[in-house]
């Protein structure tokens, strides 16, 4: 299994719309082959080290790197691309494996 922690930080005050976009393509990444688990998080209130209100993160499983590697090229996932890259600040992508 491949889990993979994503880091999206909007630009400032942009993070709902961004959420918003993520969202209405959550459906269409869930179908695709190999998708265990695909969801946007944000900061639980209260918590020590809070990413920030204009971050959020995504949490996804794919059964194989094959999965996660056409994942990223599906054309929904560039259409998601182009449509929000004006409102990505920053994105780090961590691709992990069960230790």
């Amino acid at each position: 299994m491949i889990h993979v922690i994503a880091v999206i930080t909007s630009q400032p005050g942009q993070r709902a719309t961004l959420l918003r976009a993520f969202n209405e393509n959550t459906a269409a990444v869930r179908a695709e082959v190999g998708c265990i688990e695909y969801a946007a998080v944000v900061d639980r209130e209260g918590t020590p080290a809070p990413y920030g209100a204009d971050t959020f993160v995504v949490v996804e499983k794919w059964q194989t790197i094959e999965d996660l590697r056409a994942h990223a090229a599906a054309p929904h996932m560039v259409a998601y691309s182009q449509q929000t890259k004006e409102l990505v600040k920053e994105r780090a992508i961590h691709v992990l494996t069960p230790a």
